[in-house]
């Protein structure tokens, strides 16, 4: 049945504000916003509304793309000096520990399935290809969760979770697509080979992305655009072009724009705000098409037959697999508590990429690939439920997370300003008690370093000075040093709750 582009354009729209609702939903409950995006997809599918979506190609192609962009962003957001004190224990999970968990894994799977669906005629190798596909973890859920409850977490666990989760992406892709070669070679694979291709992938995609970060850098800087809202869409040129360049020199394009995006991210160029809100966006965008593609692919009555192996393969490998993995790689690591290693055991979240990374099989045409994705599919969403639904409940029950002392998100004033300016903003509405000391500016007990830079008073704004007089109600935007003199401040003003 052909479609017209109205109607296209209008189902995609609708699935869009559904998936927005959802994932505001999610902040709410601290539901994964991925759990629900793939449930708005699944809705409409094939055993729901009835959209019929069967087109492998496409969902890879898409899926590829989303993930290419959203591994970019990551390494955009995550800054050198707080990864640096945890580089290495990140580093080993994100490589060795993704090795790990899949080998221990695979052994699980494999036990597994020839104890409930032995007819199935599931292989060791194919076993193990399952594992490597659900070896990498999803690092948008984890944080989409924590920040929806407000929690901090203590010891340096968030820079090593999200180092982990932005980094063992491309390990994980190297696996599965190694082990899809090996399974289509048949029973003479060359191992000796397949291990210096992979090797040999990991290293020209990690120079390409550091070295063609860097000269993005230069362009960009040095490029005189008289439209300021190109920037944005010239950095995401230089990430397409990387990750598409790198591909073609035989290189692994995840992780090629993963360390570009950690290399442009730290650097200094023009636009970096506008450009870093950008992707925020953009990366957002691309996660909602990814999982609404990846809901309509799926066919829900088709992971009945693999509920009972499905749900123990995921327990095996949340309490079994990624546990053994986490103690096991940070073991040389003394200064990691057992408290803090419990959690990150936890942590082992599966997201979408490995629905992703399960239709590998089904376009490479692999015996069993529907049933590889529907076992990946249903064990994500069992990852999702028991592992996303809990995960504040395990940071409070471990005493490893605190509630930020202060909020200093601004929601009457549209003001940004560059990371690089090392300031802190927030706006406080004048209150009662605040008045007390004064209804002058100049009467309020500020900090030294603390400044009045703007209020809002019903919906005008002005510039005060010593001798303005505030009102109840006001809204004042202040700008310090940091995050210590703001809290000063708060205390000042007699400000215990914020």
């Amino acid at each position: 049945m052909n479609f017209s582009l109205e109607i296209v354009l209008l189902v995609i729209s609708i699935l869009f504000f559904l998936s927005i609702i959802a994932g505001k939903a999610s902040s709410k409950f601290g539901v994964p916003a991925l759990l629900l995006f793939l449930a708005v997809g699944m809705l409409f599918g094939s055993d729901g509304i009835g959209i019929q979506f069967s087109n492998i190609h496409m969902a890879q192609n898409i899926g590829s793309l989303a993930l290419c962009i959203i591994l970019f962003s990551g390494g955009l957001d995550t800054k050198f000096v707080e990864i640096k004190p945890i580089a290495s224990q990140g580093i080993i999970l994100a490589t060795l520990g993704v090795f790990v968990t899949a080998l221990i894994s695979g052994v699980l799977v494999y036990w597994v399935l020839n104890k409930t669906i032995g007819g199935s005629g599931i292989g060791f190798l194919t076993a193990l290809l399952i594992a490597s596909i659900m070896s990498s973890t999803d690092s948008a859920s984890v944080f989409s969760i924590l920040r929806s409850r407000g929690l901090n977490l203590k010891n340096n666990l968030r820079p090593l979770l999200e180092l982990e989760s932005g980094s063992n992406d491309p390990m994980a892709y190297v696996i599965v697509i190694t082990l899809i070669e090996v399974i289509k070679m048949g029973e003479n694979p060359n191992l000796w080979v397949m291990c210096g291709t992979l090797l040999l992938q990991l290293g020209i995609g990690a120079s390409l992305g550091y070295f063609l970060g860097k000269f993005a850098i230069i362009v960009i800087n040095r490029i005189k655009i008289g439209n300021d809202s190109l920037y944005p869409i010239l950095v995401i040129t230089f990430c397409i072009f990387i990750f598409s360049i790198t591909y073609f020199m035989n290189g692994n394009g995840f992780l090629s724009v993963y360390i570009a995006g950690l290399v442009i991210g730290n650097s200094k160029f023009v636009h970096k705000r506008s450009t870093l809100n950008f992707f925020d966006g953009i990366a957002w965008m691309f996660q909602l098409i990814m999982f609404l593609t990846l809901g309509l692919l799926v066919n829900p009555h088709e992971l009945i037959p693999i509920i009972i192996p499905g749900l123990i393969i995921s327990l095996l490998m949340i309490f079994v697999s990624r546990p053994i993995t986490v103690f096991l790689c940070l073991t040389p690591f003394r200064n990691i508590k057992f408290k803090d290693k419990l959690f990150l055991s936890w942590v082992g979240l599966r997201g979408a990429v490995p629905i992703i990374f399960a239709i590998f099989p089904l376009v490479e045409n692999i015996p069993n690939a529907r049933l590889i994705f529907n076992i990946v599919f249903f064990c994500t969403l069992i990852s999702l439920i028991i592992q996303g639904t809990s995960l504040s409940v395990v940071a409070n029950w471990l005493k490893l997370s605190t509630k930020p002392k202060f909020s200093n998100k601004l929601k009457n004033f549209d003001i940004d300003f560059s990371s690089d300016i090392k300031s802190v903003t927030t706006e406080i509405e004048i209150s009662p008690s605040i008045l007390l000391h004064g209804n002058m500016l100049m009467n309020l007990p500020l900090p030294e370093n603390t400044l009045a830079v703007m209020v809002k008073r019903d919906e005008k704004f002005f510039v005060p000075t010593g001798k303005t007089v505030l009102k109840e109600k006001d809204k004042v935007l202040f700008i310090t040093d940091n995050e210590d003199a703001l809290l000063k401040t708060y205390e000042k003003l007699g400000i215990s709750n914020v």
